[in-house]
């Protein structure tokens, strides 16, 4: 039975601009998903060698899931790229498993993780990948996002993203032999293992447990920030393709002193960052998008002229976010006077955690943030 929810009036009781008024979101609610889903999670990439063990005696495999021996609990071991596979401890093989008993964590590099190790020769070395629940890796993820004390429905709404966004990632890595995603914030989500666990990261992982969202039945892009310095983006305006449940929306992240930022570059500092220009001797912000973050920026030089757009402004010039202005002084150095902290599309980390504040649940805050969108249980297969 699906039962549907109608919360076009969710936020009459929120102090504040008319802001809440048209907001349209509909959860299918149905019963849970029983099967658990896995995640390959890559905690170290390409390299000579990484120290793997557990907390508790670890059983060691080999590619044929032979069981080769056990590793005491407690102790680092350092697995090695060796011509042909993998060496660990008196063993060679192709790859090996590492798998703890009685529940046990494994331990991969310098932290700790839930789940089991794969260690496995790749191109340019070995990659560790971390085998691990979905449920148990969100809880991880979301003291990486969030901090843990801020309110319950900002981390229940951020738990429901994060499982959106690694079934998604994991969808498009389908055919990856290896992994399905990585633990780094630059095209992933930050998971720390088990140290960025707390109860109350258990408790918005649990209680929204398999809950994803769609739009038109299929796991949308749930993408997050920081924050957006006061208005979301749409998301062609950005990464340049349309998307309906990624639109722009007011936030209330302007009080955040993370989300006002100054930088200010030397034209030599330019220079370094962006190749083939020469000596820099100006920027011009070319055009905006409808919410005044720049679209377009044209970087001219005495060696030739280059023009970033959308995220490219960002990532470029190392910048917390595109929505600045630009200010040339007399010595030629520029100052950018920003705001925001991220990409800006989606759901605002700050901007939901003040909503929860002023009293919002988490479908309230993720309906703002993404447009007719519905919540609908994962089916594991």
């Amino acid at each position: 039975m699906k039962i549907q929810l109608y919360l076009g009036a969710l936020f009459s009781q929120i102090q504040g601009k008319h802001w809440w008024i048209g907001i349209l979101l509909w959860f299918i609610l149905v019963a849970p998903a029983q099967a658990s889903v896995i995640l390959r999670v890559a905690i170290e990439k390409g390299v000579n060698q990484v120290k793997v063990g557990a907390s508790t005696t670890a059983i060691v495999k080999d590619s044929s899931g032979r069981t080769l021996g056990q590793l005491p609990g407690m102790s680092a071991y350092a697995a090695q790229a060796v011509p042909g596979g993998v060496a660990l401890d008196k063993w060679q093989s192709g790859l090996f498993w590492i798998e703890p008993t009685a529940k046990g964590f494994v331990y991969i590099g310098d932290r700790w993780f839930r789940g089991r190790t794969l260690v496995i020769p790749t191109e340019n070395g070995l990659t560790a990948v971390n085998w691990v629940d979905l449920e148990e890796y969100l809880y991880s993820v979301i003291g990486g996002e969030m901090n843990s004390s801020w309110p319950q429905e900002a981390l229940k709404a951020q738990a429901i993203a994060a499982r959106t966004y690694a079934l998604y990632k994991r969808e498009q890595q389908r055919n990856n032999p290896i992994f399905d995603l990585g633990d780094t914030p630059d095209r992933w989500q930050i998971y720390k293992g088990v140290s960025s666990e707390s109860r109350n990261t258990y408790a918005a992982v649990d209680s929204t447990a398999g809950q994803v969202l769609t739009y038109d039945n299929r796991i949308i892009l749930s993408v997050f920030h920081a924050c957006s310095g006061g208005h979301t983006e749409n998301v062609e305006d950005v990464w340049g393709n349309p998307l309906p449940y990624l639109r722009a929306v007011q936030d209330f992240d302007q009080n955040i002193k993370e989300c006002n930022w100054s930088r200010t570059f030397t034209p030599g500092e330019i220079s370094s960052r962006i190749s083939g220009v020469g000596n820099v001797r100006d920027m011009i912000i070319e055009s905006l998008s409808p919410f005044r973050s720049v679209k377009t920026l044209r970087i001219v030089g005495d060696q030739g002229t280059k023009v970033l757009k959308g995220e490219a402004v960002r990532t470029a010039l190392k910048l917390r976010s595109t929505r600045f202005t630009l200010n040339k002084d007399a010595n030629g150095n520029f100052t950018l006077q920003g705001l925001g902290f991220g990409h800006g599309l989606g759901m605002s980390q700050w901007g939901a955690y003040n909503l929860a504040k002023q009293g919002a649940n988490h479908l309230q805050i993720l309906g703002h943030y993404y447009k007719g969108v519905a919540l609908t249980p994962i089916q594991a297969k």
